[in-house]
């Protein structure tokens, strides 16, 4: 009876949790901890470089892709952003969808 009852209450739980689990679109905790890191290494060094001052960049990171967004002053700033975003470690991609408004 015992046994049995372990049994459901561990197939309750399996059934409760699978769903949670799976909502997490294919991230697993390890990578969405490194999506973090790469968005905030982004957002830094976009900060500390000159060549970007006062734009307004918005930074996304999912699998290692890089998504830049929002508005800068230059095409030349545009791709600044977009160099500094590529040289830093575990960004596999960046893509961009900078508006341009001088």
């Amino acid at each position: 009876m015992r046994t049995r009852r372990s049994l459901m209450s561990a197939a309750l739980v399996v059934a409760l949790v699978a769903p949670v689990l799976s909502a997490a679109c294919g991230k697993t905790v390890g990578g969405t901890i490194d999506d973090a890191t790469i968005t905030t290494r982004v957002k830094t060094a976009l900060l500390n470089a000159p060549d970007v001052v006062g734009a307004s960049i918005d930074v996304n990171t999912t699998t290692g892709v890089v998504t830049l967004s929002g508005i800068v002053k230059s095409q030349g700033e545009a791709d600044k952003a977009v160099q500094i975003a590529r040289g830093i470690g575990g960004v596999k991609d960046v893509k961009s969808t900078l508006q341009i408004k001088p």
